[in-house]
């Protein structure tokens, strides 16, 4: 049988074997949004952010069973519409500084699955590897499928990743350890 096998390769010829299909993410309509938020004691004072994360490259396997993408750490953007635009360039630039992204040491962010398991109808854990700030660590979260995107969420925690959440005003404001991050992930064609 390995024979046969053998001769029908060099052929061309697969006997039952399915080949997942790769596909390029499209990085124009996918989306990675970071959510970071405030506690402390005067919190109220404070303000939550929201960060565009565009990645730059990747890909899936469908059926799901391989995903991959690329984040350039210096192209993150705080979005915070309520936020005048001044001190939201603060923001920006203290993310982008070396206390936190460091994007002059860290210029990626990369994220490659090592198992994926489930289904379509109930959805996908996936297990993988997220590097960042030049940390690399495990993670998992769940997966779903609506039409040809996957949408999911997972909490990591800043301390993981060698950054120290900012605190200002004494540590009476601070940023939480744990942040949020969505994503919409729709495969090119």
């Amino acid at each position: 049988m390995k024979w046969a096998a053998v001769i029908l390769a060099m052929w061309g010829l697969t006997i039952g074997v399915a080949q997942a299909a790769t596909h390029a993410i499209d990085v124009a309509q996918s989306k990675l949004t970071i959510y970071v938020y405030k506690s402390g004691l005067f919190s109220f004072a404070a303000d939550n952010h929201e960060i565009n994360a565009p990645i730059a490259s990747g890909t899936l396997d469908e059926p799901l069973t391989s995903v991959s993408f690329v984040v350039p750490a210096a192209q993150m953007t705080v979005l915070d519409p309520q936020m005048p635009p001044d001190k939201r360039a603060q923001v920006q630039a203290r993310m982008l500084s070396p206390d936190v992204l460091d994007p002059a040491r860290y210029q990626t962010i990369e994220f490659k699955s090592t198992a994926i398991t489930g289904s379509a109808s109930a959805g996908w854990d996936v297990s993988g590897v997220l590097s960042l700030h030049g940390q690399s660590k495990s993670v998992k979260l769940h997966v779903t499928q609506s039409g040809s995107r996957f949408h999911g969420s997972t909490t990591l925690r800043q301390t993981d990743y060698g950054i120290t959440p900012i605190t200002i005003a004494g540590g009476t404001v601070k940023v939480k350890n744990d942040i949020r991050v969505d994503f919409d992930i729709v495969p090119g064609s």
